[in-house]
């Protein structure tokens, strides 16, 4: 039979603390650090027999490391290419003339003394011209708004119609002095449609009292711009173009230089002058008036008076043809072979003008004062 499991024991351990003073505690301490303490190998005998000591030498100093250079890369650059010199470059050749300025206005004394002066010496032809009419007068001024809006309500227009539309609008805004940019905002297109002004220079109208309103144009800059930032800023106004810009800086601001190359009188007048063949385009009128800088307004103004003389019984001739015939700048081509142009571009060339500019702008404000 198998035997009965034995029923287990239990094993009861008494730890009993004993007290330790404090020398003994040290000592216990050293003895257990002594054990645990890895033997120490034994330390072999010194040997008797003298070893001969070898001369020492002190190590050289080691260089210093070296630092890495970078080189930039090189740039692959193009020969220069040798510039040939013409003869007109050379240091032999004469130096061009610079052109002449000036700035003053032409209503300023003896300043058309100056340009009579200098058109009879830069130009025998128009010299001839000159000695047959009387000189030119700028003496009439009026503020820059009111001249830009007559220069409007006179586009496309007879002399007669133009005045009789302007006096009345001039009434309708309660005299000239009141044509500000206030009171022509204030009229509405059909009150200015009863005094006979069409409704696309009613907005023209507008655009520049709008523009005179928010800062853009002011009589006091217009007067401070020189010809060609004053050239861009005006036409920027709606229904202002080049021809009303050159007519505006010749009539009111006097200004000297101008040259309305879109002019179709002073074109005829160029082509009478110099025994032309055809008429000159714009492109070549400021290479064959170039001479009369910088007093291109009096030039252009005796093109109008050539014109008058030859369409009227003066009597007045130039010199003969033979004498007085130059080469324009481009040849003109022939218009039976030139290309046509479109409708809206040919209305536009052969667009007449209704203003004569001697009569129709320089006498505006005298005709309106004999008006009333």
């Amino acid at each position: 039979m198998p035997s009965p499991p034995l029923a287990p024991t239990s094993t009861i351990t008494t730890t009993t603390h004993i007290p330790l003073s404090s020398s003994a505690a040290t000592t216990t301490t050293h003895l257990i650090k002594s054990e645990q303490s890895p033997m120490s190998s034994p330390t072999p005998p010194k040997s008797t027999n003298p070893t001969p000591s070898l001369p020492t030498t002190s190590p050289s100093p080691s260089p210093p490391p070296l630092r890495p250079t970078h080189h930039p890369p090189k740039l692959l650059s193009r020969p220069r290419k040798l510039r040939k010199l013409s003869p007109s470059s050379s240091s032999s050749a004469t130096p061009k003339r610079p052109t002449p300025t000036s700035t003053r206005p032409l209503s300023t004394p003896g300043e058309i003394d100056t340009a009579l002066s200098h058109l009879r010496h830069a130009d025998p032809l128009l010299s001839t011209v000159i000695d047959h009419h009387q000189p030119p007068s700028f003496d009439a001024f009026q503020t820059p708004f009111l001249a830009l809006t007559k220069s409007i309500l006179y586009q496309q227009l007879a002399y007669k119609a133009g005045t009789s539309i302007y006096s009345r609008f001039v009434a309708l805004c309660g005299g000239e002095s009141s044509v500000v940019p206030s009171t022509v905002l204030h009229l509405t297109p059909p009150q200015l449609r009863q005094i006979g002004v069409s409704s696309r220079k009613s907005s023209y109208l507008h655009d520049l009292a709008r523009k005179y309103q928010n800062g853009i144009l002011s009589d006091k800059g217009i007067l401070s711009l020189d010809d060609k930032s004053l050239f861009t800023m005006l036409t920027m106004v709606n229904g202002i173009g080049s021809w009303s810009v050159h007519m505006f800086m010749i009539f009111s601001l006097h200004r000297p230089d101008v040259l309305p190359v879109n002019d179709l009188q002073v074109r005829k007048g160029v082509q009478l002058l110099y025994g032309l063949d055809d008429l000159p385009r714009p492109s070549q009128m400021d290479q064959l008036c170039d001479k009369w800088r910088p007093f291109r307004s009096v030039g252009a103004w005796y093109m109008w008076r050539l014109v008058e003389a030859k369409t009227s019984s003066s009597g007045f001739a130039l010199p003969p043809v033979n004498s007085r015939v130059i080469s324009l700048p481009h040849p003109v081509p022939d218009p039976q072979t030139m290309p046509a142009l479109p409708a809206p571009q040919q209305r536009q060339q052969h667009h007449p003008q209704f203003i004569d500019p001697i009569n129709g702008i320089m006498n505006i404000g005298s005709n309106y004062a004999q008006l009333n």
